[in-house]
Formats: C-alpha cells, structure tokens, sequence
C-alpha cells in the first residue's frame, strides 16, 4: 500500500457568501480536494446557512466533489433535492431521522456517496448496523452549528475507535471525515488517529493565503515540514 494522503475540504461555512463562486475557485486553485458545504436549519442546530440552491449555484463552477453535510432534522425530505443540485457525497445525522438506513439507501441511490455524521456525544454503536450502507463517517469534531470553534481532544480516541470499528467490520476503505477545529495544529494529530479528509474551515478561508494554508493543513497532517508556518496562518 502506498503512503496514505490527507483529503482537504474547505468548508463554505467560513467562506464570504457575497462572492462564494470566486471563494470556490478560489480555493479549489489553491489545492482544495472536496468543498465541504455545511447545511443548517435552526432546528437541529442552533444556526440556519444553506440549502440545495447554493449546491446548484455552485456545481457549474467546479468539478470537484462537492460533500454536503445535513445538520437538519428529517433530512430524507430533501435528500432529492441536493442529489438534484449536484452533490456528490451527502452526509446526515443518526439523531435527526428514525430511518437511518433508508435514508441512507435514497442517497446511494442518487448516485451519490452515503455518509453517517457523528456529533461528539454520539456513541459509535449507532453505526454497526449501517456499517454496509455507508462511503463514508464524519466524526464532529467540535460541537456542530457555527464555525471557528476550539477542537475537541476528546474525539481523538473517537477517531481510533472508530478506526478499529470499520477495519474490523471489513470496511477498511470507508474514510473518516473530521470538522471542526481543524487547521495545522490539529491535522497531524486526527489523521493518524485514523482520519483521511479533514474539514477546515476557518483556518482556510480566513488566511491571507489560502494556497499556503491548504498546503500547510496536508502537509502537517502527513508528517512533512510546514513551508511557511506562521506567515500563512491566521
């Protein structure tokens, strides 16, 4: 097997939503892999952003994946409508639907990539059933609902575990995505802990160098030297 590399998906969350499509191009330029786009409603968490409209704006704009995060309750309502937009992976919460597997099972349907999202108390039992019917797992690495918050050191040993779950489930090849707090610091850190795509938000879009910021998160999370350290951060 070859070295394993860091996926790094800038989160539109922090991105200035007067002019995303250039802060999209923007990034994807600078070496962005997915664009991660975080999709609240008030009611699941405490903040409203997005919907299935800012997926279609954008679509045109880039071919990179376009991973959405639906921090929104009963999701499978509108899990037609983001396939329909142009997204390529969509993840959801256990907690927000009782029918995890169907909803789940809608999504691949789409043609899309199924994730299971994780909040920091979820306990990780709630996916052994749908270990099947998952692409991918995001582990929350702060509490979800607003960017630029603090990492949680907790969720490290969540990472490992989680880790250990799908390899010995046989789902070795199902990645983990991480969010929140994620930036040079803490890259190195959750990426041997087991996680391959790591969310940023902050610490991508408000750097004066976004190019050196996506470079410094990879290169930070696979072990090489930072090239420019504190130059291209916040």
């Amino acid at each position: 097997m070859g070295q394993r590399q860091a996926i790094i998906a800038p989160s539109i969350l922090s991105a200035d939503f007067s002019r995303l499509r250039d802060e999209v191009v923007d990034v994807v330029e600078g070496g962005a892999d997915w664009i991660h786009v975080d999709v609240m409603d008030g009611r699941f968490v405490p903040n409203i952003t997005m919907g299935p409209n800012a997926v279609r704006a954008l679509r045109p704009h880039t071919t990179v994946p376009i991973d959405v995060h639906l921090m929104i309750v009963e999701p499978e309502r509108y899990l037609g409508d983001f396939i329909e937009a142009g997204a390529d992976r969509i993840s959801l919460h256990a907690e927000a639907t009782p029918h995890v597997h169907r909803a789940l099972q809608v999504i691949r349907q789409g043609n899309c990539l199924a994730g299971l999202a994780l909040n920091p108390s979820t306990p990780l039992g709630v996916i052994e059933q749908v270990i099947e019917d998952v692409d991918l797992v995001l582990v929350m690495t702060v509490n979800p609902g607003f960017g630029g918050q603090v990492f949680i050191p907790a969720m490290l040993s969540k990472v490992r575990k989680l880790r250990h779950l799908l390899d010995e489930a046989g789902a070795s090849q199902v990645p983990i995505e991480v969010d929140g707090g994620i930036g040079v610091a803490t890259s190195r850190a959750v990426f041997e802990a087991g996680a391959e795509v790591l969310v940023a938000g902050t610490a991508v879009f408000g750097a004066k160098d976004r190019r050196g910021a996506i470079t410094d998160i990879r290169r930070s999370a696979e072990g090489r030297p930072v090239a420019a350290g504190e130059a291209r951060r916040l």
